[in-house]
């Protein structure tokens, strides 16, 4: 293969063909900011799409902050996380402008979107008896020390104002991202990042299943098992950034990201290996293939995946009738596009009825925006955040 190389290298330059060097910092090469930073444009705007769906994007507001994740409650409110620890709340569509009070104090560095950046608040969701209880779960990345993060798992209680009762129920050894998702088993879902997935007796690079209390169900798959974590529910993943239920079937669907190229979409099955970083569709930040094998003998393959990179994000199951065009769909959100920053979408995949991928649609390319979520509201539209520090809210409607 280097003498392949060697001749190849060669005869490029005996033609007089010489490649770009290009700038690395910590071995990832430089992002180029020739797209970047283009701000959000006068909405409301409209567009055509392939399924003959016209829409209409509105902006609920241009007022957040790097928005995270996004949660609706029963009266139709929103709420969402801000990445610098704040927790916002959107009433009858007006965003209040102050935060919402009694959150847990979170650690925040770096700039969305670059190497090395940590993010205060993440994900949020509702306990599925929150009409009785009040209970939200948020993740965050907490201060242990001077030098030390980790990623924490907080419940609390909403009081219609405010958070009362807060306490991590979980809290990780180590920082980095994490998304939170009830099953309909009852028992809450986290994705973790960090070192050595391959490793089942440790948390990092897996998708745990835990009570809603915390502790871990006598049923999940590695309970038991000695050198296992018991809260382990699959393993092998690299970034995951989106969580979701199947409202047809129940079952968990993950994305994460790979490196350059390999995002993928998986179904989580109890006790799995999803690969990474051993298999891997996609190639490492300088050039060459992740691994020698891409293909994912002897672990459980994605259903969707993406070459080049989409930086996959939030994740939602459309089941409204408001776009009917579009039922049943799956979107999944685009920070940036070939790892070019400014090139961000939202990613719309048609499946048949045995969720194999027919079709898949890129939508809102002009806006130029990162998209950090995507959630259908129980208004039967969708809402997308833009991880932008002139942030905003999103809604797809019909067209009229």
């Amino acid at each position: 293969m280097k003498a392949k190389l060697t001749m190849l290298t060669w005869c490029l330059a005996a033609a007089g063909i010489a490649q770009q060097k290009v700038p690395f910092r910590n071995n990832i090469p430089v992002a180029p900011q020739g797209l970047a930073g283009h701000k959000l444009p006068k909405l409301p705007v409209e567009y055509d799409t392939a399924e003959g769906q016209r829409i209409r994007v509105v902006a609920v507001t241009r007022e957040v902050e790097y928005p995270w994740s996004l949660v609706f409650l029963p009266d139709g409110s929103m709420l969402l996380t801000e990445r610098a620890g704040r927790l916002r709340i959107i009433r009858k569509g007006e965003l209040d402008p102050k935060p919402i009070a009694g959150a847990p104090a979170s650690f925040n560095a770096g700039e969305s979107g670059l190497p090395g950046a940590v993010h205060g608040y993440m994900d949020i969701a509702l306990h599925p008896r929150f009409a009785e209880n009040g209970l939200l779960y948020l993740t965050y990345n907490k201060a242990i020390d001077e030098k030390r993060r980790a990623v924490a798992l907080v419940r609390a209680h909403w009081d219609g104002h405010a958070l009362t009762d807060v306490r991590d129920i979980f809290v990780l050894p180590e920082g980095g991202t994490s998304r939170i998702a009830f099953g309909r088993d009852g028992m809450l879902y986290m994705s973790t990042t960090g070192n050595n997935p391959q490793d089942p007796n440790t948390l990092g690079g897996k998708v745990l299943r835990l009570r809603d209390d915390g502790t871990v169900p006598p049923d999940n798959p590695f309970a038991g098992q000695a050198w296992h974590r018991p809260e382990v529910y699959t393993l092998g993943h690299r970034s995951a950034l989106a969580l979701a239920m199947h409202p047809g079937t129940g079952e968990m669907w993950e994305n994460e990201n790979g490196p350059n190229g390999g995002d993928e979409i998986n179904i989580l099955k109890p006790g799995l290996n999803y690969g990474w970083p051993i298999v891997s569709y996609g190639r490492t930040y300088p050039g060459p293939w992740q691994s020698d094998r891409p293909r994912h003998e002897g672990f459980e393959p994605p259903i969707v995946y993406w070459v080049p990179s989409i930086a996959v994000s939030g994740m939602a199951f459309y089941t409204g009738d408001k776009l009917p065009k579009w039922k049943g769909d799956v979107f999944v959100g685009s920070l940036r596009t070939g790892e070019i920053p400014g090139t961000g979408h939202l990613e719309r995949i048609l499946f048949n009825e045995r969720m194999e991928e027919l079709r898949r649609e890129s939508l809102l390319t002009d806006l130029r925006q990162r998209i950090r979520d995507v959630r259908q509201g129980p208004d039967g539209l969708l809402y997308l955040l833009t991880d932008e520090k002139e942030g905003a809210v999103l809604r797809i409607e019909p067209a009229q």
